[in-house]
């Protein structure tokens, strides 16, 4: 829908610019819940077997160098996402059961 100022919405609330940022985040999940064990390529593995994976990042503290407990993992596509995401939650992982979520830009 055309607004009288431009401005393309999807919906009233939504605009087109919020929404492609909102469908781009919808093949990278946020994993939480980590051991401080668990790296990149155990994250890779785990998940890796639901879809074909573009990046894997576990998020570190700067000064200890020590995993902070989550990580992101960006699929090559929304229904290898949302595969994972369905069979990963809850799952154990390296001893701690995970949460995962679709992540998006806060």
């Amino acid at each position: 829908m055309l607004c009288s100022n431009g401005v393309i919405r999807i919906s009233r609330t939504i605009p087109v610019s919020k929404w492609i940022q909102a469908r781009e985040s919808c093949s990278k999940l946020f994993v939480g819940g980590l051991s401080y064990d668990t790296n990149e390529t155990v994250l890779r593995d785990a998940f890796g077997q639901h879809g074909e994976i573009l990046e894997v990042n576990v998020i570190c503290d700067h000064v200890k160098g020590k995993s902070k407990g989550y990580g992101f993992v960006r699929f090559t596509s929304e229904a290898a996402a949302s595969t994972a995401l369905k069979e990963m939650h809850g799952k154990l992982l390296d001893g701690r059961n995970v949460r995962v979520y679709y992540a998006h830009k806060g």
